[in-house]
């Protein structure tokens, strides 16, 4: 049986949303995140030894990162399903943007939630300005651009194909979820995109990721 180590708000319904999608049967075991963190609970470091999620274990299998569990579950369960053909130009898209997701898209993004956080952190007032002051730039001169360049690059690609990979839903466009909806959440994605939104509204109506949600519980960036 597949058991999902499933923490909230995070790239694990990615995870949940592929099974139901492939029809797979699985087991969720549910972690929080610390309130004050928001980090993974020390639980998770049993499972896997740097405690983050998501972590899927498949017998005596234990594997981590959305993209590899991602490949593998298409690869072992999917029978063909959701992965385009080998020795295609779709294949070679697919493999792009099941690594872009994470090696491009989320570095920026992470880093604007950091610094975010920094100019809102409670601090002694003769440090406040400078810590602003800093961030702001940081943000102005490096991660903005970074953002704006990745969305129209994502937003060119998709006036090629109505989905990532091609002209068919596939793994690729799941693994592309979480940056996409981060970006629209706390990444300035907006009007400027209407591919890239009209894609988020697509991949939302899908039944799979509803049932996904229903399984998984609150999930703030699908809203």
């Amino acid at each position: 049986m597949i058991v999902v180590h499933h923490l909230n708000n995070s790239r694990s319904q990615r995870v949940l949303w592929l099974l139901e999608e492939l029809g797979l049967e699985y087991e969720i075991v549910r972690y929080q995140r610390d309130p004050k963190t928001m980090l993974a609970p020390p639980a998770l470091r049993a499972i896997h030894p740097l405690g983050k999620s998501p972590v899927i274990t498949d017998g005596d299998l234990t594997i981590a990162e959305s993209g590899a569990i991602l490949d593998y579950l298409v690869e072992r369960y999917g029978a063909g399903r959701l992965v385009p053909p080998p020795g295609t130009l779709d294949r070679l898209r697919w493999t792009y943007w099941m690594h872009f997701a994470e090696g491009s898209a989320m570095p920026p993004l992470v880093m604007k939630m950091v610094f975010d956080k920094i100019e809102t952190t409670k601090m002694a007032f003769f440090a406040r300005p400078i810590a602003r002051a800093i961030a702001q730039k940081v943000k102005r001169s490096f991660i903005l651009p970074q953002l704006e360049q990745q969305q129209d690059y994502m937003e060119s690609e998709l006036a090629k194909s109505a989905w990532f990979a091609g002209a068919e839903f596939s793994a690729a466009d799941i693994q592309m979820s979480f940056p996409v909806e981060a970006a629209s959440a706390r990444g300035g994605l907006g009007q400027k995109h209407p591919k890239l939104s009209a894609w988020l509204q697509r991949i939302h109506q899908r039944p799979a990721y509803q049932r996904a949600l229903e399984r998984g519980g609150p999930f703030d960036m699908a809203q």
